[in-house]
């Protein structure tokens, strides 16, 4: 019998070729380009000295090596941050949110273009959101930010927020001290514009910088979420062309509100200001706001005050992270949690207790 009973004579219009026999295995060459080791990492001499140098490259991969989890990666960039460390805090840290929308990477680009030309240079580290299902990210600032990237004095780095405190990345605190390193003397960091983030970037900025839009309702939605509170001061973005009169009755109704909360511990009051950043109109006056921010709150004594305050907040945030690891790192947690998650969703075990009992594991020897 034909191997294809379509041959057959009964089926005399039909003819079915063999195909193409497949390879026995994988192909060689593949295995061994698989095989090939990844480049060694460098030292933490050599990557200090990297940053010192101003090398762009090597300080990117110096962070990179911070955002991971692997052990070795983290016993390199824990040397690395303590070497880095007393080469750091001696730039003026800016936070940057506002919702989605509000252009805050057009508005960075010429922002952070204007700072350079006051012969001042920046590092722009720009937080973008993970995916919960994926946990991935777009990382796209570099596209929108596209003079500032090219920009000699500048140094952009999107990272993913990958689901830590309030949609920042975790390791964003560490990355500042290596940029501080590398002689920045401007660092910005850009929030995902969402959730929690603007605490966390709170925690570690000089300056926050709440941009809004006019007419979109975002002057009572500012108050309801409470960002109004720690904002230094709010620009009220896109106030060009026909935009222009209700960006202005945005910057009222916004001035006003701010007197509905009580003066801030650094004795401050937030202004509220318009800005284009198509048509580069109040970006100027906003920089000479908050360097006048700067030094008022340098002659009042805040100034110190609040970074003493964010090194002891990031304290307390780096033991609950260590706590945080080393629970769920223990074996026999591990190996129990599943039971107890089933126990817990079937009505079986209240989840405190089920809490209870897995911390009695943690603490056994």
């Amino acid at each position: 019998m034909s191997k294809h009973i379509e041959n057959s004579g009964e089926f005399e219009s039909l003819k079915v070729n063999d195909g193409i026999a497949m390879p026995d295995g994988i192909h060689q060459d593949a295995v061994r380009r698989f095989k090939k080791k990844r480049k060694p990492l460098l030292t933490v001499e050599e990557y200090f000295e990297g940053i010192r140098s101003g090398n762009r490259t090597i300080l990117s991969k110096a962070i990179t090596l911070i955002e991971s989890s692997l052990p070795d990666h983290r016993a390199i960039a824990k040397q690395l941050i303590e070497k880095c460390l007393p080469h750091s805090g001696n730039s003026l840290r800016l936070g940057i949110t506002g919702v989605p929308g509000v252009g805050k990477s057009t508005f960075i680009e010429g922002f952070g273009n204007h700072i350079i030309r006051q012969n001042r240079s920046i590092a722009v580290l720009a937080i973008d959101p993970s995916s919960q299902r994926s946990g991935g990210s777009i990382l796209g600032d570099k596209t929108r930010m596209e003079t500032l990237v090219n920009n000699p004095r500048a140094f952009v780095r999107p990272s993913p927020s990958a689901g830590s405190l309030g949609g920042v990345a975790q390791k964003t605190r560490e990355t500042i001290i290596l940029c501080e390193a590398a002689g920045f003397d401007t660092i910005l960091i850009e929030t995902v514009g969402v959730g929690q983030s603007e605490v966390a970037v709170h925690s570690m900025v000089d300056f926050f910088l709440l941009l809004m839009l006019g007419g979109a309702g975002d002057e009572l939605q500012g108050i309801k979420r409470g960002i109004m509170e720690m904002a230094d001061g709010i620009a009220v973005t896109k106030a060009d062309g026909d935009n222009l009169l209700r960006a202005d009755r945005a910057r009222v109704e916004l001035q006003n509100a701010l007197h509905l909360f009580p003066l801030a511990e650094s004795g401050w009051t937030p202004p509220v200001s318009l800005c284009s950043a198509l048509k580069n109109t109040g970006i100027a006056e906003l920089w000479d706001t908050i360097l006048d921010y700067h030094q008022f709150t340098l002659d009042n004594g805040y100034f110190l005050r609040k970074r003493e305050q964010q090194i002891r907040f990031w304290l307390h945030e780096a033991i609950q992270q260590r706590l945080k690891e080393s629970f769920y790192g223990k074996e026999s947690v591990q190996s129990a949690l599943k039971k107890f998650e089933e126990k817990s969703s079937e009505h079986k075990l209240n989840p405190f207790d089920a809490a209870d009992e897995l911390f009695k594991l943690y603490r056994e020897e």
